[in-house]
């Protein structure tokens, strides 16, 4: 079966809270009118249950049930380290 679950990538942004990152990810698109390339941004709080993310890191994650009032993506992977 294929997998249904979103995946993004992005950038931690907030390493404060226990098992908690938050995750900021940017999308470029077309204006769908004017043509204007618009850059969006929108942060996730993601759950990271060994604590390894650090600010900075790139890190892949997936969406899963809500663990929290806000969370509902965790982290899959770590793309690469801060320095």
């Amino acid at each position: 079966m294929r997998e249904q679950r979103k995946r993004l990538t992005g950038v931690v942004s907030s390493d404060k809270m226990d098992k908690t990152v938050v995750v900021t990810v940017s999308v470029t698109q077309r204006h769908p009118r004017y043509g204007k390339v618009l850059r969006l941004v929108k942060k996730y709080k993601a759950h990271d249950e060994e604590n390894t993310c650090r600010l900075g890191d790139r890190v892949q994650i997936i969406e899963s049930r809500p663990i929290s009032r806000h969370k509902r993506w965790s982290v899959v992977s770590i793309l690469e380290h801060a320095e």
